[in-house]
C-alpha cells in the first residue's frame, strides 16, 4: 500500500510546478517594446557619441567630493566653489590637512555647505585610515563613506572606474516617469527598471544621455519637444510635438559652464 504522506507530498511538488509555470518572472515595467528602445538609445549615441558629466574634476578622489557636493546644488554652482578647492586640495591626505573651516570658507555659496565641509573631512579621513587614501571600486564601499549614497557611489564607478551604472538623479527619475521607459516610485526602483529594459551594449553611456537630455530638452518645468529627437517615439501625455527634431551630432560638450 501507498505511503498516504509522500502521496500528498507528490502532489504538492506536482502542484508547485505547475504554479512556477503559470507564473514567470513579470519582465521590467516599460511602455515601449525592445525595437522601440534600441532606436531611442541609438538616436541619443548619434547625437550624443561620448557624452560627459558636467562636474569638473581631476582624479577619483575630487569627483567623489564634487558629486556628493553636487546633492540640492547645480553642476555649475558646485564647478565654481571646487576650481579654488581642487587647487589647492586633490587628495584625501590634503584635504585634511586644509581642514574643515577652510573648506567651507570654499564652498560656501553651496547650499548646506556646513554640513557638506563636514563630510567631505569625515570621507577624507576614512580614506586616508581605511583605503590607504585611495578610493575604493565596489560600491558597498563607497556608500560607507561620509555623504556618499547609491547615487553619487554610481556616478564614480561609471565615471572614474568605467563601470556600466545608472545614476539616477532628478533629472532621470523625472524623465523615466514622464516618458514611461522606466516608471518607478523611487530612484532605486527606476535604477533597477532602467538596467533591465536599456539595451546592453548602450547601457555604460545611457544615464548621461538621459540626464543631458532632461536637462537641456526634456525640462522640468515644459518639455521643449521640439528639440526632442525622440519626439515620434515617446509616449509621455504631456509632449507637444510628434515631429522629432533632426538627428545630428551636438556641438561637443563645454564641461564647467552647464545650464540647469
Amino acid at each position: 500500500m501507498a505511503n498516504p504522506k509522500l502521496k500528498s507530498l507528490g502532489k504538492a511538488l506536482q502542484n508547485s510546478n505547475v504554479i512556477a509555470r503559470r507564473k514567470p518572472a513579470a519582465p521590467a515595467k516599460t511602455a515601449y517594446s525592445p525595437a522601440e528602445r534600441e532606436e531611442i538609445f541609438r538616436r541619443f549615441s548619434v547625437q550624443r557619441p561620448e557624452p560627459r558629466g558636467e562636474l569638473e574634476h581631476t582624479n577619483p578622489f575630487t569627483l567623489v567630493v564634487a558629486v556628493a557636493l553636487s546633492a540640492q546644488a547645480t553642476d555649475a554652482g558646485v564647478n565654481k566653489a571646487t576650481r579654488a578647492l581642487f587647487k589647492v586640495a586633490d587628495t584625501p591626505q590634503k584635504m585634511l590637512d586644509l581642514g574643515e573651516e577652510k573648506v567651507r570658507d570654499y564652498i560656501k555659496t553651496i547650499g548646506l555647505y556646513r554640513n557638506k565641509a563636514k563630510n567631505v573631512i569625515a570621507l577624507s579621513q576614512m580614506l586616508v585610515e581605511e583605503f590607504a587614501g585611495e578610493v575604493p571600486e565596489t560600491r558597498e564601499e563607497l556608500v560607507r563613506l561620509p555623504g556618499v549614497g547609491r547615487k553619487t557611489a554610481n556616478v564614480v564607478l561609471s565615471m572614474a572606474f568605467g563601470q556600466a551604472t545608472m545614476a539616477v538623479d532628478t533629472h532621470i527619475f523625472r524623465i523615466a516617469n514622464r516618458i514611461k521607459l522606466a516608471p518607478g516610485k523611487t530612484p532605486d526602483e527606476v535604477e533597477d527598471r532602467l538596467m533591465k529594459v536599456i539595451p546592453k551594449h548602450y547601457l555604460y553611456h545611457a544615464h548621461h544621455w538621459l540626464i543631458l537630455h532632461g536637462r537641456y530638452t526634456c525640462k522640468a518645468r515644459r518639455p521643449e519637444c521640439e528639440r526632442c529627437v525622440i519626439a515620434d517615439i515617446c509616449k509621455s501625455p504631456e509632449k507637444s510635438s510628434d515631429v522629432p527634431a533632426p538627428l545630428v551630432e551636438l556641438p561637443p560638450q563645454v564641461i564647467g559652464e552647464a545650464v540647469e
